[in-house]
């Protein structure tokens, strides 16, 4: 009887030539193209200067794009059997933010290793996709539809996102919860029982209300009326609705945006960076990005469908999605259309966790492209 990780007969194994010639190198050009536009917007919060952001946000990418090739590289079926590994050391580390966590910006959210600060949060998020995709893998269609076999996901769902929203970090527990449900869903869980979890999420909702922190509570409320406290709650999205529409279609120029440069646009470094590419590159430098990343999510679906071993789809779906989540959390809390949550926007946004776990992931999507071929057996199967 085979392992989960065993391979089925007639599953070659790639020599390392065969590995880098598989390599989609049309999807790492996007990608790079997309960190350029981050490289020149971080220079240009810095008024037109490399330090403090885009020069080691280039030193960043370039260690997290040789991380992806070794992950790429790595057999599919090596990540298949560490995928639990992998989820038992992101857990440890949310455990140990809520022990000796950094605290910056009112949240406990980080690890000082010396040389970076880790945010294990943004690890989680892979790791869960990974972790999802190992279990699904391992039960047919029948087995998914019995309600007992869907506790120990929900449990590797609920139990982080708990922990991420201690820290307090009700976006990245939002994009735990929306990417494990999304894996749910293509792993081929039917749609009434998302719904009796919305159901009971809804009627859960007085309760998280009355255990909300008070600046999470302000935010929804600033979220619904803007304008009622513009100096205070609601000035960061005033702030970045009039230098979006400040922008106009063809921008007020690179190095010339007014609302940034004059320091009335928050976080312009971080989760407000879009905001900035607008109002300097307007509304055709907006859409050009926002192109590429469509392109990036279209690629991702096709690797993933290509795939002929069923943890290679779930895993390339979910890394997808997950990148998705990023893009429109981001996009959508700068434009006014959902509550300000602290999610980066990826690639662009200045930070090493967040652009190591977009690497990393992205290099699990391309060792599922290269190993497309590779079948795997499920529990039980014999070779």
């Amino acid at each position: 009887m085979a392992s989960i990780g065993a391979i089925d007969s007639g599953s070659p194994r790639l020599s390392f030539a065969e590995k880098l010639w598989g390599i989609n190198w049309g999807l790492i050009l996007l990608l790079t193209v997309i960190a350029c536009f981050g490289f020149a917007m971080l220079y240009s919060a810095a008024n037109g200067a490399l330090q403090p952001w885009a020069g080691k946000q280039m030193l960043r990418y370039a260690v997290s794009l040789a991380l992806m090739l070794i992950v790429a590289i790595v057999d599919i079926r090596f990540w298949l059997r560490a995928a639990y590994v992998v989820f038992a050391i992101g857990f440890v580390l949310l455990v140990a933010v809520e022990v000796r966590g950094a605290i910056g910006m009112g949240a406990q959210r980080w690890i000082d290793l010396g040389i970076i600060q880790l945010q294990p949060s943004e690890l989680m998020k892979v790791a869960l996709v990974l972790a999802l995709a190992r279990y699904f893998h391992g039960l047919t269609i029948e087995e998914v539809g019995k309600p007992l076999r869907l506790i120990m996901p929900a449990l590797l769902i609920l139990t982080p996102a708990v922990l991420v929203l201690k820290q307090p970090d009700l976006g990245t527990a939002m994009m735990l919860l929306m990417s494990g449900g999304v894996v749910f869903f293509l792993a081929g869980v039917r749609l009434w029982k998302f719904g009796l979890v919305i159901g009971a999420g809804a009627a859960a909702m007085p309760f998280v209300w009355a255990h909300m922190k008070g600046y999470q509570r302000n935010r929804i409320l600033t979220f619904l009326d803007p304008e009622n406290d513009p100096q205070g709650a609601g000035y960061h999205i005033l702030q970045s609705k009039i230098a979006l529409g400040s922008g106009g279609v063809f921008g007020k120029g690179f190095l010339l945006g007014t609302q940034s440069h004059l320091n009335f646009l928050p976080e312009k470094q971080t989760d407000f960076i879009f905001t900035m590419l607008a109002e300097e590159l307007g509304l055709i430098g907006g859409l050009a990005l926002l192109t590429l990343y469509t392109l990036v999510f279209i690629y991702g679906f096709a690797i993933a469908l290509r795939s002929h071993n069923h943890f290679g789809r779930l895993l390339g779906l979910g890394i997808t999605v997950n990148f998705f989540l990023y893009v429109f959390i981001n996009t959508a809390m700068v434009m006014g259309l959902i509550p300000v949550v602290g999610v980066p926007l990826p690639l662009i946004s200045y930070g090493g966790t967040s652009m190591l776990t977009v690497m990393f992931g992205f290099g699990l999507l391309m060792s599922a492209y290269i190993h497309r071929d590779v079948r795997i057996g499920r529990f039980g199967e014999s070779d």
